[in-house]
Order: structure tokens, then C-alpha cells, then sequence
């Protein structure tokens, strides 16, 4: 758990660590013979339910969105017979740390540790215990004990009560501000309460201060139990948020648009030349990657790292992916802002000189850069989606160039990105590695599903990147071209590509077994990592992943079109 924002150091960090690094404990003192999670419908209030010997009680935990400072409130429920219930609380600021001062003041305990603080507001008695916080209580059939736990910055005078409203009224405002939003949505396919729980999860991580997207609330959750490919997600990947309101728009949600908008026009505003790939929450593009050689990483992945070094890379595709998501915001109907195409036009000034230089590509390699084909292909895209803002949207900009630029990278990308041996598009121009990016190709219009090279490249994906029925990105090798040691799981935002691809391509019963088989891989309240590993049959990387549930939205869309014999947006 990081307060106040996404990117702040951890106060709970026992999930990268071992229970004295911080967590907060709420259970019945006695083993549970049976436990059920869930979330209430439409909501991010999330609901255990824990059956004992003695009796069962109901855990209601949620963040209230209606508070200055971030409130964690807790409301334990008494359903049947007298439970014994445990609590404890151990907070360790700055990523397990640092271990706060702690005072009672009045039914609260407040806890300081440089320059933040916490406190903890409940009406059972807290006592202190080896530099933790224990309750040990009772709750009976009807009961509700709640606890509330409060954040402010230490140097700020603290504050009467944690919250303006009680724990009660905390939890109706917050199921009301829940469900009014996820009414909205207009989705009404195959896979709705998938689609819609995927759809709230990635409103839940944008940082509504800012209007930006986080790939993912965690850091260095392994894409490999005990290796080191442990990355901060942290942050706001411009590929990662674009994708995201291409969900969120196709479903009825555009404020969530024009807030991002305006947080990329800040972020990225400088030179063209300077555009990164991911930025801090609210623009900030220094996130020195460092490691924390006092946690020993979940399982043992080591090492932990906070911040990330992708924030140096060079990555052209992401000029595609932002003239693609500023085209489609206007096109449905966000108003037009003079500055995002003022924007759009100095992206495509630098662009258009160097769309052919090598980079470090969409996986963010660690190794030399390269002439990858994705690049190429979101470059096309880049030049693609300016001239339609001219032919569409009736904006003023150098068309013909732009026509000119956009067939000759598609001539470049047909001729240099396509193995005529391997009867396949290649990770990089010169080379025979497949690479499952490339699946996007008929999704961004560069060529159609049915076209041969097309349906070679997805017969090839199927033939060589699979490993149980999921597909991997690339292929594993003794030297990967990513610069790391070899090892992961099956990426899971690929393989709902790759269903997408069999939804274009005709083969629906295909198609339906593998998002069937993927769905299937969510945890007990719907929610996904990066990847997955199909012969441990476990999750791996950061969690909940953005970039999977934009996936599974998205390619419930395409299925849904395509059932109904239309053809998905381009």
C-alpha cells in the first residue's frame, strides 16, 4: 500500500518482503474453515467472508473516493454466532523501513515516520506489542465494528477525526459513486460482468488528481519467480494509457479522455525530440530506477526496484500510439483543443525525419537498439492518423507530406519487417525472431486480416509461441534480444491479440475457446496480472495489469462486432 499517491513509497511493503516489513491484519482468531471473496456488483468495495467453528463474519474493506486525503476504512460485520477476531497492524514507512513514532490520542493511534503519518481510528481497545498494534475482540450476529485508517503528511496539524462522515456513510457514498459511473458504461456484448469489472479496474488506476494511468498499482512482482526481470509499473506508460481510454471511450467514458489529454499536454510539452515513454502521475520525467536491497522480493525475485530506467529509452511506436488516441478522442466528440494538435503537428515534424532510426522497441529492451518492425508499423500508424485528422476532423496541416511519409514507411515496413522465409512479419528488420506484437498489424489498418502475409504471420505465432495454449511475446533464447536472462510466463494482453486475430480471421469457435481459457485465469474477483505460468498455474508480473484488462475489453469488442457483422474501429 503507497500513500498518498500510486508512485509513493510503500507503508505496507510485506508483499515484497515478510510481515515485519508492514501489513495490516483483520481475521478471526481461529482458522477458517471457509473463505469467499468478492466485489459488490458495480463497485470496488471488496467483501470477505470468513465461515468459522464459532460462527461467520463479513469483512467490507474500500477506499472512500470522497475524502481529501486517502481514508482505508474496514467494517467488520457479525453474521452468524461470536466470532474471536485478531488485529494487527504494522507500519513501516518508506518501503519497510522505517519504523514510525506511535502515540494514542484519544480512541486513535497515530503513526509518524518522516514525512508521512497514519491514523488509526476503531472502537476496540489497541494495544502496542514489538513496534506493532494489536486488538484482540469479539463480534456477534448484527454487530459491525469498523476501523479507519487515515492519511495526511505528518507536518500538517492532525486532524479531530479521520473522516467527515462515519464508516457507514463513507461506504454508501463510496457504493454510490461506484455504480453511478459504471451505469454509464454501454457495453452490452458477450462477457459483460468480465468486460465491465475489467473496465472499473482500469478506472481505478487513474490517478484522478492528474488525469493520468498507471500501468499498474505494484512493483517488482516477478515475470519469473525468483529472476530479475522486476520492474516498477508504477507510472504512466503513454502506450499503456492510450490503449486504456480506447476501452474506456469504445464503452461510453470520455471524461476520463479529456483529463488525459490535458495531463499529456503537460507531460509532454518541451521538444518532440523529448517525448518519453512513461512519465510520472503527474508528468514528472525523472524516475531514477534504484533497487532495495533490504526487501528480499516476492519469493525471493530480487531485486526489488522502484522507479524505471525505460524512462530513458527511446520507443517510436509511442508517437503512434499518441496521434492514434488524440484522433480518436476528438473523433468522438471530446472538443478540440488547439494546443493537442499544435502537439500532434510537432510530433509528426520530428517523426517524419526520424521514423527509420533504430530504437529500444515496445519491450523495452536492455540490449542495443534495434530496427524493430512494431516501431515501423506505429509510425505508419503515426502518419496514418495525421492525415485522417486533416480529412476528418477538417483540421490545417501539410497532408500531401504526410501521404507521402505514411506509404513509404508502409513500403519500408512490407519490404524490411516480412521474412519471406519464415513466411512471417520478424521482430526486427534483418532478423527471424517472431514477435507477438506484430499481431496488431490488422487492429491499426496497416493490412487486413485475410491479407496471405497476414494469416502466415498468425499461423506462424500459433505454431511457435505458444506454450499451453497462451502465447508468449518472443521466443526464448540463450541470448535474448531483450539483454536479460532468459525466463517468463506466457504474456496474457498478447494472447487476447492473438484471439483477436482468429475473431478477424473467421474462426469464432477458435477465438471463444481462447478467451474462455483466459477469462478463466482471473482471480476469485476478476482481476489479472501480466502474465501467467501454465505449468505452475500461476499469475506472475505486476497486479491488476492494465494492459490485460484493455485486452480482455477490447477483444470482447472485436468479438462482439464481429458477431454482429461489423468490423472493429480502425
Amino acid at each position: 500500500m503507497c500513500l498518498p499517491r500510486f508512485d509513493s513509497p510503500a507503508c505496507f511493503a510485506a508483499l515484497l518482503g515478510k510481515p515485519e516489513h508492514g501489513h495490516w491484519l483483520v481475521r478471526p482468531a481461529s482458522e477458517s474453515t471457509r473463505i469467499e471473496r468478492r466485489y459488490r456488483e458495480g463497485t470496488l468495495v471488496l467483501e470477505t467472508e470468513h465461515r468459522t467453528a464459532a460462527g461467520a463474519v463479513r469483512l467490507v474493506e474500500f477506499m472512500d473516493p470522497g475524502t481529501p486525503t486517502p481514508h482505508l476504512v474496514r467494517i467488520v460485520e457479525g453474521l452468524d454466532g461470536e466470532v474471536a477476531m485478531h488485529m494487527q497492524l504494522v507500519v513501516r514507512f518508506d518501503y519497510g523501513s522505517v519504523v514510525p513514532w506511535a502515540r494514542r490520542s484519544g480512541k486513535s493511534r497515530l503513526y509518524v515516520g518522516g514525512p508521512d503519518s497514519l491514523r488509526l481510528h476503531c472502537e476496540v481497545p489497541v494495544h502496542g506489542e514489538n513496534f506493532t498494534s494489536v486488538a484482540d475482540f469479539r463480534v456477534r450476529a448484527g454487530e459491525r465494528i469498523p476501523f479507519v485508517l487515515a492519511y495526511q503528511p505528518s507536518h500538517e496539524a492532525p486532524l479531530a477525526v479521520p473522516a467527515s462522515r462515519t464508516p457507514d456513510e463513507m461506504l454508501a457514498r463510496t457504493e454510490a459513486t461506484w455504480r453511478h459511473w459504471s451505469q454509464r458504461c454501454t457495453y452490452d456484448g458477450k462477457w459483460p460482468e468480465a468486460v465491465k469489472r475489467s473496465l472499473i479496474t482500469l478506472k481505478a488506476l487513474i490517478y484522478a488528481p492528474s488525469g493520468g494511468i498507471v500501468a499498474a498499482p505494484t512493483s517488482s512482482l516477478p515475470e519469473a519467480l525468483g529472476g530479475v526481470r522486476n520492474w516498477d509499473y508504477r507510472y504512466c506508460w503513454l502506450r499503456d494509457a492510450a490503449y486504456t481510454l480506447y476501452a474506456l471511450l469504445m464503452t461510453g467514458y470520455r471524461e476520463e479522455a479529456a483529463a488525459w489529454r490535458e495531463w499529456l499536454l503537460r507531460a509532454a510539452a518541451g521538444r518532440p525530440q523529448d517525448l518519453q515513454i512513461v512519465y510520472g502521475l503527474r508528468g514528472e520525467r525523472r524516475l531514477l530506477e534504484r533497487e532495495l536491497p533490504w526487501l528480499p522480493g516476492y519469493e525471493g525475485s530480487r531485486p526489488v526496484r522502484i522507479g524505471n530506467g525505460a524512462s530513458r529509452q527511446q520507443q517510436l511506436d509511442v508517437y503512434g500510439e499518441v496521434m492514434d488516441m488524440l484522433y480518436l478522442t476528438a473523433d468522438f466528440g471530446v472538443d478540440h483543443d488547439v494546443d493537442a494538435w499544435d502537439l500532434q503537428k510537432s510530433l509528426m515534424d520530428f517523426l517524419q525525419s526520424n521514423w527509420n532510426q533504430p530504437d529500444h522497441g515496445i519491450w523495452e529492451v536492455r540490449g542495443p537498439k534495434r530496427n524493430f518492425t512494431h516501431s515501423r508499423i506505429m509510425a505508419w500508424r503515426a502518419f496514418s492518423r495525421a492525415v485522417r485528422s486533416v480529412e476528418d476532423l477538417g483540421l490545417e496541416g501539410p497532408v500531401e507530406r504526410w501521404r507521402a511519409i505514411r506509404d513509404r514507411i508502409h513500403a519500408d515496413a512490407c519490404s524490411h519487417g516480412y521474412n519471406q522465409q519464415r513466411g512471417a512479419f520478424v521482430q526486427y528488420y534483418g532478423g527471424e525472431e517472431l514477435d507477438a506484437s506484430l499481431l496488431i498489424i490488422p487492429l491499426v489498418g496497416f493490412l487486413q486480416a485475410n491479407d496471405p502475409r497476414m494469416v502466415s504471420t498468425v499461423a506462424a505465432v500459433g505454431r511457435e509461441l505458444m506454450r499451453e495454449g497462451l502465447v508468449m511475446r518472443y521466443a526464448e533464447q540463450s541470448n535474448p534480444v531483450d539483454g536479460l536472462s532468459p525466463g517468463e510466463g506466457a504474456f496474457l494482453p498478447v494472447s487476447f491479440l492473438y484471439a483477436d486475430k482468429l475473431v478477424l480471421q473467421g474462426r469464432m469457435a477458435e477465438a471463444d475457446a481462447l478467451i474462455g481459457r483466459l477469462h478463466g485465469l482471473a482471480n476469485d474477483v476478476g482481476l489479472l496480472a501480466e502474465e501467467y505460468e501454465p505449468i505452475r498455474g500461476r499469475m506472475l508480473g505486476n497486479f491488476p495489469q492494465a494492459l490485460t484488462h484493455v485486452a480482455l475489453a477490447n477483444t470482447a469488442l472485436t468479438y462482439t462486432q464481429a458477431e454482429r457483422g461489423g468490423h472493429p474501429a480502425s
